[in-house]
């Protein structure tokens, strides 16, 4: 692994540690957070649907309060693995909140995710699976934006009870 892997790499032999801080790039900070606050409340109602690509709907719950969370992500399935966009670095609440519990819920294209074993992976390190989970144009905003980092978390399907029947 290189030493740029290292830096950006929260885990290392199976121990947990408290990864470096990635923080977002100052065009993500000046450009889009200003953003978020009019968009996200659009963007979540969206995220995960099926026929919408370009945002997933992380749930998690808060590493202090418990209170329950809906976020949008940018992100995508690798066989077995979920790949998210680390936008606002690894300290924005969301990946914090993922980090503390070990697992939240996704969904993306409408299915839903049980997903686990959160790894912060640098850009490099990603470079192999990005390129087969997000399209060109996808990767070169990750550039453009300064995305460093992705969160890489392994999924499994999780099956809803069957609806129930109304007898007429």
């Amino acid at each position: 692994m290189s030493e740029t892997a290292t830096s950006y790499n929260a885990y290392d032999d199976n121990k947990q540690r408290a990864p470096v801080p990635v923080p977002p790039s100052i065009m993500v900070r000046t450009v889009m957070r200003p953003m978020t606050k009019a968009l996200n409340p659009v963007i979540v109602t969206l995220a995960g649907k099926r026929h919408f690509a370009m945002a997933a709907q992380i749930r998690h719950r808060g590493r202090r309060s418990g209170k329950p969370y809906v976020t949008p992500v940018t992100a995508r399935m690798v066989g077995d693995s979920i790949w998210i966009a680390l936008t606002f670095g690894n300290q924005s609440d969301w990946s914090r909140n993922v980090r503390a519990a070990g697992e939240c819920t996704i969904r993306i294209g409408g299915r839903d995710f049980h997903a686990d074993t959160p790894r912060f992976i640098n850009r490099a390190d990603a470079a192999p699976a990005l390129r087969t989970a997000f399209k060109p144009a996808e990767r070169a905003m990750f550039r453009i934006l300064g995305i460093k980092q992705f969160l890489r978390l392994q999924a499994r399907a999780v099956t809803h009870p069957p609806a129930r029947q109304v007898s007429a």
